[in-house]
């Protein structure tokens, strides 16, 4: 009978912990690392059953993957923390790189940890945070370890093989939360910038005519922004890397970042997918926004 891995995942925030209760449900066992994490993940680590093992060593040690899921800004950092944590210890488990980052970056990564011997599957997560018995999520890996990976299909995961190289899975990432994460933030900013200007009643009715899918998207897409606009700073930067490299411009994700990190100084970017009090439509999402640019532009004065 086929041993059963123990998986270790950093962090277990709201992507992490769900890949977390996932696996836990499927009889895995999932550990973490929780040494100066916020309370709020501490609470989402417990709720999803995954085990604090309290050090890198621990961790490296008793796991036989490590999933690396974190804010992009992030990744590397905690690669070389954990590369730290392989020389020191001598196990090197499969890091699986499933963070929002440009092939740059990954690569990257694979260097660092390739140096301490350890192999490195790259990954693009798209869909939301997955729960059992939910075909939302997706686990695009590539990497010549990423069949390894694919072993957690058995544990209610949906991992999906892109190709050889390190680089295509995050590539892939980038590419697809170009079109959907800068698309939510260009309707963020046409449709504040609308309420703005007094047009606002006049563009919705008119989008709601000619663009009535587009409309139907911006309505569920919008208000589910708010508590990732800290997260997705990152993504978007990321992404403008990415497009840099491919000598393609990157101005537009550069200014997705910068209105993600509008929405983040606003009340709105206090709240959390837990406990949503504000922003909870389209209509008050750009009302708010409305609000923080004419404050601002009056202060300006």
């Amino acid at each position: 009978m086929k041993a059963r891995p123990t998986i270790g995942i950093v962090s277990p925030g709201d992507m992490g912990h769900a890949l977390g209760a996932v696996l836990v449900q499927h009889d895995l066992r999932v550990l973490t690392n929780l040494q100066g994490r916020s309370a709020r993940t501490v609470a989402l680590a417990r709720q999803a059953g995954i085990t604090d093992v309290s050090d890198d060593e621990t961790l490296v040690r008793k796991a036989d993957m490590l999933l690396s899921v974190l804010v992009p800004a992030q990744a590397y950092a905690f690669a070389e923390r954990i590369a730290v944590a392989m020389r020191a210890t001598g196990s090197t488990p499969l890091f699986a790189d499933c963070n929002a980052i440009s092939p740059r970056t990954t690569l990257s990564i694979e260097r660092l940890l390739g140096e301490v011997g350890a192999e490195v599957v790259d990954v693009g997560i798209i869909g939301a945070p997955p729960r059992a018995g939910s075909a939302e999520t997706r686990l695009y890996a590539s990497g010549p370890d990423a069949a390894r990976l694919a072993a957690l299909n058995e544990y209610g995961l949906d991992v999906r093989i892109v190709g050889p190289q390190v680089g295509q899975a995050s590539g892939l990432k980038m590419c697809y939360a170009s079109l959907t994460k800068g698309l939510t933030a260009l309707a963020t900013q046409a449709l504040a910038a609308g309420e703005v200007l007094g047009l606002g009643e006049t563009l919705t009715g008119e989008l709601r005519e000619s663009q009535s899918g587009l409309w139907e998207w911006f309505e569920r897409q919008v208000p589910r922004m708010p508590p990732k606009a800290y997260r997705w700073v990152g993504e978007m930067e990321e992404i403008a890397r990415t497009f840099v490299d491919l000598g393609l411009p990157p101005q537009m994700l550069e200014g997705a970042a910068a209105l993600y990190r509008l929405v983040e100084q606003t009340e709105l970017g206090a709240e959390t997918p837990e406990e949503r009090h504000r922003g909870q439509s389209l209509a008050e999402v750009t009302a708010i926004l409305t609000e923080a640019l004419t404050k601002g532009t009056k202060s300006a004065e």
